[in-house]
């Protein structure tokens, strides 16, 4: 493992340490901040290209390579963060690598109902601030976290997952060209569509935990013979930037090449899941990389304005870092 030669001031997490009863496991501790939720600035100058459709059936924004399809492409899965395809960042993002030759799906992983974007909550340790005054910031602070916890619930693996699938196996035919010159489908993640790249990444047994994580009873297995067949890996490779609601078994299966740029101290993507994550993937042989950006904002990668110029040079060095790797596998 390798540290990104970055050094920056970060503004302070929002996260929340909070727990969904009865969600999955990787859907417990700290969930999402503000930077999974809302866009930056977009940089001046710059607006989509591509277009707002269908595919299989699930809403998607598509963004094509100038040239193509006279000109050979890739295709690259853009799985976004939960501001999901009608944000105007993330359509600049899907637009960037579309002008590196990827022909680039983004797919509606909310089904239209992207992350809720509560007004960002003042530190409530501020000095000058009365005793009531802090009584109340400190409730916005969990009615906050509370609605962002409400949607995580409705948007849990069992629903993204069938999501993808469909516009996975869609692609395949309208755009056998770039998947056949690619030799399989790539995919970028970040944030809440980070861990779905590890998830795509693996070869996973439903018989075993569906799609949830949760260990089936005796009887439930013996009965659902039909799954017996294990599933994926559904991309050829992978990579990844501040990914949210990753647990450890996320890194179990992996069998394709996947990159992950991280946020040192990342309180939605901690120290120690990373750590075994890639002793996991180590252990495996499986081929991988990771880089540690100290003293950025967990969602920094996502293209959006920032005033701190080594920020946005981080930002970059991310970019440059995700493309060599989808373009080099």
């Amino acid at each position: 493992m390798t540290e990104a030669d970055v050094a920056t001031k970060a503004p302070e997490s929002d996260a929340q340490e909070t727990e969904i009863p009865g969600d999955t496991p990787a859907q417990t501790g700290p969930t999402m901040g503000e930077h999974c939720t809302s866009d930056r600035p977009t940089p001046a100058g710059l607006t989509p290209k591509g277009e707002l459709r269908k595919l299989g059936g699930v809403d998607i924004y598509l963004a094509k390579p100038d040239s193509y399809p006279t000109s050979p492409s890739k295709l690259l899965l853009l799985l976004s963060s939960g501001t999901g395809i009608k944000s105007t960042n993330n359509q600049i993002q899907a637009d960037k690598f579309a002008d590196e030759g990827f022909v680039v799906v983004m797919p509606d992983l909310f089904e239209g109902n992207p992350a809720p974007n509560p007004p960002p909550v003042p530190d409530s340790e501020a000095e000058g601030t009365s005793f009531l005054d802090k009584i109340k910031l400190k409730a916005a602070e969990i009615a906050k976290s509370f609605v962002i916890d409400e949607w995580l619930a409705r948007h849990t693996e069992e629903k993204v997952m069938p999501i993808l699938e469909k516009v996975i196996e869609a692609s395949k035919g309208e755009f056998a060209d770039a998947v056949g010159y690619g030799g399989g489908i790539y995919a970028v993640g970040y944030c809440f569509g980070g861990r779905y790249v590890l998830l795509l990444a693996s070869e996973r047994e439903r018989i075993q935990t569906g799609w949830s994580g949760a260990q089936k009873s005796a009887d439930e297995e013996a009965g659902d013979g039909a799954n017996l067949a294990k599933k994926g890996p559904y991309i050829k490779a992978g990579a990844l930037a501040h990914a949210t609601l990753v647990s450890p078994d996320d890194f179990q299966g992996l069998k394709v090449p996947v990159s992950l740029v991280c946020v040192e101290s990342d309180p939605m993507f901690p120290d120690d899941v990373r750590e075994t994550g890639e002793n996991i993937m180590s252990r495996a042989n499986l081929e991988h990389e990771v880089q540690v950006y100290p003293g950025v904002p967990h969602g920094f990668a996502v293209i959006g304005d920032y005033d701190d110029a080594n920020i946005k040079n981080a930002q970059v060095t991310a970019y440059e870092q995700l493309l060599k790797w989808i373009k080099e596998h």
